[in-house]
Protein backbone atom coordinates (compact mmCIF):
# COMPACT_ATOMS: atom_id res chain seq x y z
CA UNK A 1 0.00 0.00 0.00
CA UNK A 2 1.33 3.43 -0.94
CA UNK A 3 2.23 5.99 1.70
CA UNK A 4 -0.34 8.78 2.01
CA UNK A 5 0.60 12.15 0.51
CA UNK A 6 2.12 14.32 3.24
CA UNK A 7 3.56 17.83 3.26
CA UNK A 8 7.02 16.42 3.87
CA UNK A 9 8.63 13.02 3.51
CA UNK A 10 10.37 11.37 6.42
CA UNK A 11 11.01 7.86 7.65
CA UNK A 12 10.71 9.04 11.27
CA UNK A 13 7.46 7.71 12.73
CA UNK A 14 7.26 10.44 15.39
CA UNK A 15 7.64 13.16 12.77
CA UNK A 16 4.95 11.54 10.62
CA UNK A 17 2.64 11.32 13.63
CA UNK A 18 3.29 15.00 14.40
CA UNK A 19 2.36 15.90 10.83
CA UNK A 20 -0.71 13.67 10.71
CA UNK A 21 -2.16 14.27 14.17
CA UNK A 22 -0.92 17.62 15.41
CA UNK A 23 0.60 20.10 12.93
CA UNK A 24 -2.01 22.62 11.85
CA UNK A 25 -4.74 21.38 14.14
CA UNK A 26 -6.24 24.28 16.10
CA UNK A 27 -4.66 25.14 19.43
CA UNK A 28 -6.97 27.60 21.13
CA UNK A 29 -5.97 27.54 24.79
CA UNK A 30 -3.35 29.72 26.43
CA UNK A 31 -0.99 27.00 27.68
CA UNK A 32 -0.79 25.27 24.31
CA UNK A 33 -0.12 28.50 22.44
CA UNK A 34 2.52 29.55 24.96
CA UNK A 35 4.21 26.15 24.62
CA UNK A 36 4.24 26.28 20.80
CA UNK A 37 5.66 29.81 20.76
CA UNK A 38 8.43 28.75 23.15
CA UNK A 39 9.24 25.55 21.26
CA UNK A 40 9.36 27.40 17.95
CA UNK A 41 11.78 29.84 19.58
CA UNK A 42 13.95 26.97 20.81
CA UNK A 43 13.86 25.48 17.30
CA UNK A 44 15.40 28.60 15.75
CA UNK A 45 18.55 27.45 13.95
CA UNK A 46 17.85 23.77 14.63
CA UNK A 47 15.80 20.97 13.10
CA UNK A 48 12.20 20.68 14.30
CA UNK A 49 12.85 16.97 14.77
CA UNK A 50 15.42 17.87 17.45
CA UNK A 51 12.74 19.79 19.36
CA UNK A 52 10.12 17.12 18.78
CA UNK A 53 12.40 14.45 20.26
CA UNK A 54 13.07 16.64 23.31
CA UNK A 55 9.50 17.89 23.79
CA UNK A 56 8.70 15.79 26.85
CA UNK A 57 11.97 16.93 28.43
CA UNK A 58 11.01 20.54 27.71
CA UNK A 59 7.61 19.98 29.31
CA UNK A 60 9.20 18.53 32.43
CA UNK A 61 11.83 21.28 32.62
CA UNK A 62 9.32 24.10 32.10
CA UNK A 63 6.59 22.98 34.53
CA UNK A 64 4.32 21.66 31.79
CA UNK A 65 4.49 25.10 30.15
CA UNK A 66 2.09 26.47 32.74
CA UNK A 67 2.66 30.23 32.31
CA UNK A 68 1.83 31.06 35.93
CA UNK A 69 4.53 28.69 37.17
CA UNK A 70 7.20 29.53 34.59
CA UNK A 71 6.70 33.27 35.16
CA UNK A 72 8.06 32.73 38.71
CA UNK A 73 11.32 31.15 37.46
CA UNK A 74 14.43 33.02 38.53
CA UNK A 75 18.20 32.80 38.05
CA UNK A 76 18.41 29.51 39.98
CA UNK A 77 15.96 27.99 37.48
CA UNK A 78 17.94 29.39 34.56
CA UNK A 79 21.07 27.68 35.92
CA UNK A 80 19.14 24.43 36.44
CA UNK A 81 17.92 24.57 32.84
CA UNK A 82 21.38 25.37 31.48
CA UNK A 83 22.54 22.13 33.11
CA UNK A 84 19.64 20.06 31.72
CA UNK A 85 21.02 17.96 28.83
CA UNK A 86 17.46 16.92 27.90
CA UNK A 87 16.64 20.35 26.45
CA UNK A 88 18.35 22.92 24.24
CA UNK A 89 20.72 24.69 26.62
CA UNK A 90 20.78 28.21 25.24
CA UNK A 91 20.62 30.99 27.84
CA UNK A 92 18.83 33.45 25.54
CA UNK A 93 16.15 30.94 24.60
CA UNK A 94 15.66 29.80 28.20
CA UNK A 95 15.33 33.39 29.38
CA UNK A 96 12.94 34.05 26.48
CA UNK A 97 10.66 31.19 27.60
CA UNK A 98 10.48 32.78 31.05
CA UNK A 99 9.87 36.24 29.57
CA UNK A 100 7.18 34.73 27.35
CA UNK A 101 5.40 33.30 30.40
CA UNK A 102 5.44 36.76 31.95
CA UNK A 103 4.21 38.20 28.65
CA UNK A 104 1.38 35.67 28.63
CA UNK A 105 0.32 36.85 32.08
CA UNK A 106 0.60 40.48 30.95
CA UNK A 107 -1.69 39.80 27.99
CA UNK A 108 -4.20 38.15 30.30
CA UNK A 109 -4.06 41.03 32.79
CA UNK A 110 -4.52 43.60 30.01
CA UNK A 111 -7.72 41.92 28.89
CA UNK A 112 -6.26 40.54 25.66
CA UNK A 113 -5.40 36.93 26.56
CA UNK A 114 -2.81 35.15 24.44
CA UNK A 115 -5.37 32.97 22.68
CA UNK A 116 -7.38 36.03 21.66
CA UNK A 117 -4.26 37.92 20.56
CA UNK A 118 -2.90 35.05 18.45
CA UNK A 119 -6.17 34.12 16.77
CA UNK A 120 -7.02 37.76 16.03
CA UNK A 121 -4.15 37.63 13.53
CA UNK A 122 -5.68 34.83 11.48
CA UNK A 123 -5.68 35.89 7.82
CA UNK A 124 -9.08 36.43 6.25
CA UNK A 125 -8.01 34.51 3.18
CA UNK A 126 -5.31 31.91 2.82
CA UNK A 127 -4.67 30.01 -0.38
CA UNK A 128 -3.67 26.35 0.08
CA UNK A 129 -0.02 25.84 -0.84
CA UNK A 130 0.43 23.59 -3.88
CA UNK A 131 4.04 22.70 -3.16
CA UNK A 132 6.78 23.33 -0.61
CA UNK A 133 7.86 26.37 -2.63
CA UNK A 134 4.51 28.02 -1.84
CA UNK A 135 5.16 28.16 1.91
CA UNK A 136 6.06 31.59 3.13
CA UNK A 137 8.55 32.41 5.87
CA UNK A 138 6.55 35.41 7.05
CA UNK A 139 3.27 37.14 6.31
CA UNK A 140 1.87 40.56 7.16
CA UNK A 141 -0.15 38.84 9.91
CA UNK A 142 2.89 37.13 11.43
CA UNK A 143 4.79 40.42 11.35
CA UNK A 144 1.93 42.22 13.11
CA UNK A 145 1.57 39.44 15.70
CA UNK A 146 5.34 39.44 16.29
CA UNK A 147 5.21 43.16 17.06
CA UNK A 148 2.22 42.73 19.38
CA UNK A 149 3.93 39.90 21.26
CA UNK A 150 7.14 41.91 21.64
CA UNK A 151 5.14 44.84 23.04
CA UNK A 152 3.75 42.40 25.64
CA UNK A 153 7.30 41.37 26.64
CA UNK A 154 7.78 38.22 24.53
CA UNK A 155 11.22 37.36 23.16
CA UNK A 156 12.46 35.09 20.35
CA UNK A 157 9.22 35.81 18.50
CA UNK A 158 10.35 37.26 15.20
CA UNK A 159 7.94 37.10 12.24
CA UNK A 160 9.39 33.79 10.95
CA UNK A 161 9.15 32.08 14.34
CA UNK A 162 5.65 33.45 14.83
CA UNK A 163 4.56 32.23 11.39
CA UNK A 164 5.85 28.74 12.18
CA UNK A 165 3.77 28.82 15.38
CA UNK A 166 0.74 30.05 13.43
CA UNK A 167 1.15 27.07 11.07
CA UNK A 168 1.62 24.62 13.94
CA UNK A 169 -1.44 25.93 15.83
CA UNK A 170 -3.83 26.03 12.87
CA UNK A 171 -4.09 29.81 12.74
CA UNK A 172 -3.27 29.14 9.09
CA UNK A 173 -3.78 25.77 7.44
CA UNK A 174 -0.56 25.35 5.51
CA UNK A 175 -1.02 21.68 4.69
CA UNK A 176 -0.43 21.24 0.99
CA UNK A 177 -3.53 21.22 -1.19
CA UNK A 178 -3.10 17.49 -1.90
CA UNK A 179 -2.01 16.49 1.63
CA UNK A 180 -4.19 13.70 2.96
CA UNK A 181 -4.98 15.50 6.25
CA UNK A 182 -5.65 18.99 4.85
CA UNK A 183 -9.45 18.58 4.77
CA UNK A 184 -9.53 17.15 8.31
CA UNK A 185 -7.45 20.06 9.59
CA UNK A 186 -9.70 22.57 7.81
CA UNK A 187 -12.77 20.92 9.36
CA UNK A 188 -11.15 20.96 12.84
CA UNK A 189 -10.42 24.67 12.48
CA UNK A 190 -13.99 25.26 11.38
CA UNK A 191 -15.36 23.35 14.37
CA UNK A 192 -13.00 24.87 16.94
CA UNK A 193 -14.36 27.37 19.42
CA UNK A 194 -12.03 30.12 18.26
CA UNK A 195 -11.39 32.99 20.67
Amino acid sequence: MAEPKRCWTTSDAAYNAYHDDEWGRPVTEERGLYERLCLEGFQSGLSWLTILRKRENFRAAFAGFEPDRVARFGERDVQRLLNDAGIVRHRGKIEAAIANARGTLACREQGNPLEQLVWSHRPERHRPPRGNGDWKATTPESTALSKALKRAGFRFVGPTTVYAAMQACGVVNDHLADCFVRADVEAAIGEAALP
